[in-house]
């Protein structure tokens, strides 16, 4: 059975893009690339449902649901701002910029989830919370790498990073290689414009 990894998303624009690299070149520079594994930012993308391997048989109907969730929404903009880390800044594992988004974003979302559950996907156990992955931090490291984190996050504090309008959603592949990630749009589906 032919598989693939796939996850369904919001692209960010080239300046939000640009934005960001500029506005994390600090953080990325202070905290270096041996404590935490940093993600392009080209490849920095607002993940709506993270569905896991699916049959490319069942591409068709996934299609279908992205459409119809799209038609139902309405564009929006998305801020972003502000750096942390989840699960918390003791135990730092994954390093993020928050987004900022009207209800249209988490009313969307809950849509593709309800939508995916009927196709027979699981639901996330998690509430979303929509952020930015900035970068990971490596396994293995000791507390004075931990402690390192922390005071660099509670020491650079990003505001206003920028906005871009939202107007489409898309289906992405992603194949897993040494250098990382690489994520292939599949299929994109215009939200509703607004009068």
């Amino acid at each position: 059975m032919n598989v693939l990894r796939a996850f369904i998303a919001i692209e960010l624009p080239s300046q939000l893009q640009d934005a960001l690299e500029k506005q994390t070149a600090r953080l990325r520079q202070s905290l270096g690339d041996d404590l935490v594994r940093w993600i392009s930012t080209q490849n920095m993308h607002l993940t709506l449902k993270f569905m896991g391997n699916i049959a490319a048989s069942h591409l068709e109907f996934i299609k279908q649901l992205i459409t119809q969730s799209a038609d139902s929404h309405s564009q929006f903009d998305l801020q972003i701002s502000g750096i942390g880390s989840f699960p918390n800044s003791k135990r730092a594992r994954i390093l993020w910029a928050g987004i900022h988004a009207p209800a249209g974003l988490a009313s969307l979302q809950k849509s593709l989830e309800a939508g995916t559950a009927r196709l027979g996907y699981e639901n996330e156990e998690r509430p979303f919370s929509p952020h930015l992955t900035l970068g990971r931090v490596r396994q293995n490291i000791d507390p004075a790498g931990l402690q390192k984190i922390r005071t660099i996050l509670d020491t650079i504090q990003l505001g206003h990073i920028g906005s871009a309008r939202v107007d489409s959603i898309h289906l992405y592949k992603s194949e897993l290689q040494t250098s990382g990630s690489v994520y292939t749009k599949l299929f994109s589906a215009p939200l509703k414009k607004n009068n």
